[in-house]
């Protein structure tokens, strides 16, 4: 994937550049995930991904560290 690195260090994919098949039939995203897997309680998330490139930096938090971080959830209270 490509994508920004914050300065509160997480990782935001702006383009997913290719996906590969892990090739497990317990993988809702495998092409060898069975089709009528009926009440399918297999893996629903992607493992991470096999290269992440860094197109931007900032020295900005994400919005989840910004609202965390910087002021927005002490003012919830």
């Amino acid at each position: 994937s490509e994508g920004t690195k914050y300065g509160c260090g997480h990782y935001k994919p702006t383009r997913k550049v290719k996906q590969i098949d892990c090739g497990t039939p317990y993988c809702v995203h495998s092409v060898l995930h069975p089709r009528n897997c009926m009440d399918c309680h297999c893996e629903r998330y992607l493992g991470p991904d096999l290269k992440e490139t860094i197109t931007c930096r900032t020295a900005d938090y994400c919005a989840s560290c910004q609202y965390w971080f910087k002021g927005g959830a002490q003012h919830r209270r």
